[in-house]
């Protein structure tokens, strides 16, 4: 689809000066930590607007009625997805034509589909060349990247098109890798990308469609200058799609650089209540807040705990758990693997108490999730939506709960009025009816749990086979030929000494060679010797398996004498051919 009525993109001196402008506002949060923990109140409305200069497609009734390929539309029925929500009626109409698109609405209010589906539809058929991918999504958090990721894996199948997900806190050679393989659609942080851009396994010059997700977090956390520099490396003429729950002036910044003539879709007001979630503002004491905690996390049903630290959530999720509820962390201190096992365990409810800092406020969708807890408040009401967001998604119906201790009421209080929310404020302590009437707050059960680690441990590496006697732990036969280890046999009484054997292996050939003596065991006592069965190394494998030597080599693994009787001559000298 061409674009050549598409308004040109402002270029020159003004992108250096909002660059300046990127790098200078974000020197504050870099530069060193403040003593405090809450960050300066830095009063910032949402920005106005651009208003378009050609008119908006109407919004659609049905999916049916969208210029989609075939293969979406049938993937959209067998997801159960029937009907669009508002922000991908009211979008997707002037995305499929190549509109650039600017797209306010709450978390879970289904801005996944709303630029997924255009994105999809229009990358359709083409094919990209290794590491040079045609469609770009940049998200903030690795766990928002897995979802988006997650959710567009079978659109993207139904389309024949191949993406790819790149994110700090995994292996980086891998990510080169499958980008080498070629993908249409790549999902990335910025700072990854960027890594991967340096060492030269992706370019961006390809890319005609380029999506923001949650860009005013992107803005927050400081990705301003990371963003911009990216944004620069794709196609100019290309298609831009920045879609946020907020808009503030420093998401004014890309708007203005970087879309051209956008259709602008506010289909949520960018703060406020949604309908379908419950606020609460739970006064409680210094002295009761830790039981008021344990109960609420022993509640029937899962739910999600925000804290400031690390530190507090490990602190947290250890006291949880020596009273019984099954509770686990996520956090940036956890690895990504460590990540995803724990929120696969707290989806399947084994783990019912997840203890989380602001990593998990956005990319992470839970079904059915009834109840998120600010166990400490958060800093101000952007944090508040998105960390309630994890709830009441997608026409769901949910609570978010507030802890208040006595000095934070004036400054909770403010952060209700900005975010336009009128919560129910009560005083509670940790068996009052009232708590458990609006959390499901009960006694724990106090019985300790152990939840099993997140990542299972690596084993450690196979000892190399010494081919002397007692110490030989191989195990015979064709379990060393595959590289097993026999079991343990029973140490027997003391035996005479065996003959002296020999075992040759080869390492050119790609299997354990065969034992070339025969006559060590065979002269041993049968009842107690070691026989001659030392152990050589085969070639399987890395160098391989293990194999026993000799005619009676001893099948049984540890100790091939401790098998039998006696000490015999205990395993045959290694001798490696070339």
């Amino acid at each position: 689809m061409t674009r050549s009525a598409r308004p040109a993109r402002p270029r020159g001196p003004q992108q250096n000066r909002g660059a300046q402008q990127n790098r200078s506002s974000q020197q504050g949060g870099r530069s060193g930590a403040p003593s405090s923990r809450r960050r300066p109140a830095a009063p910032q409305g949402d920005f106005e607007t651009p208003v378009s200069t050609t008119p908006a497609l109407p919004p659609v009734a049905s999916f049916a009625d969208l210029d989609m390929p075939a293969g979406l539309l049938s993937t959209l029925t067998r997801e159960g997805v029937t009907e669009p929500f508002p922000i991908q009626a009211a979008t997707l109409p002037n995305s499929l034509t190549g509109r650039d698109v600017l797209g306010r609405g709450r978390t879970g209010s289904g801005k996944t589909l709303a630029f997924g589906l255009a994105m999809l539809a229009r990358t359709a058929g083409r094919r990209a060349e290794p590491g040079r991918p045609l469609a770009l999504v940049l998200v903030p958090t690795r766990e928002l990247a897995q979802q988006v990721t997650d959710s567009l894996a079978p659109y993207a199948t139904a389309v024949n098109l191949r993406t790819a997900t790149v994110v700090g806190g995994m292996s980086i050679g891998r990510q080169a890798q499958t980008l080498a393989r070629g993908a249409e659609v790549l999902v990335a942080t910025p700072g990854r990308l960027a890594d991967l851009i340096q060492r030269g396994d992706c370019k961006l010059g390809d890319v005609r469609i380029t999506v923001l997700d949650e860009a005013d977090q992107m803005a927050d956390m400081g990705f301003l200058p990371q963003v911009t520099k990216l944004l620069d490396q794709v196609d100019p003429e290309g298609q831009r799609m920045l879609f946020s729950a907020t808009l503030d002036r420093n998401v004014d910044r890309l708007v203005r650089r970087f879309l051209s003539d956008p259709v602008t879709h506010s289909v949520d007001a960018s703060v406020g209540a949604v309908v379908t979630m419950d606020h609460h503002l739970l006064h409680v004491s210094e002295t009761d807040k830790k039981d008021t905690v344990t109960r609420i996390a022993a509640r029937d049903g899962r739910v999600i705990m925000f804290v400031d630290t690390k530190r507090g959530a490990d602190r947290l999720v250890k006291k949880l758990l020596s009273e019984g509820v099954r509770a686990a962390a996520l956090h940036g201190g956890k690895s990504q693997p460590q990540r995803n096992r724990t929120l696969d365990l707290f989806r399947t409810q084994e783990v019912t108490a997840l203890i989380a800092t602001n990593v998990a406020a956005r990319g992470i969708h839970i079904d059915g999730l009834d109840l998120v807890v600010n166990v400490d408040p958060p800093m101000d009401h952007k944090d508040y939506l998105h960390r309630g967001g994890r709830t009441a998604r997608a026409g769901e119906s949910g609570t978010v709960v507030t802890l208040v201790l006595p000095e934070q009421r004036r400054e909770m209080s403010r952060m209700m009025v900005t975010a336009k929310i009128s919560p129910n404020v009560v005083t509670v302590g940790p068996e009052d009816e009232e708590l458990v009437r609006i959390t499901g707050a009960q006694q724990p059960s106090g019985v300790p749990v152990v939840i099993a680690p997140p990542v299972p441990a690596q084993s450690t590496p196979r000892k190399r086979s010494g081919g002397g006697g007692a110490s030989a732990g191989s195990a015979g036969g064709a379990a060393a030929a595959a590289g097993s280890r026999g079991s343990r046999g029973t140490r027997g009484s003391r035996g005479g000494r065996g003959g002296r054997g020999r075992v040759r292996t080869e390492m050119s050939s790609g299997a354990p060679s065969s034992s070339s003596s025969s006559s060590s065991s065979a002269s041993s006592s049968s009842s107690g010797s070691y026989g001659a069965g030392g152990s050589g190394r085969g070639a399987g494998g890395r160098g391989a398996g293990r194999a026993s030597g000799g005619a009676s080599g001893a099948a049984s693994g540890r100790g091939a004498g401790r098998n039998g009787a006696g000490r015999g001559a205990g395993g045959a000298r290694e001798r490696r051919s070339s």
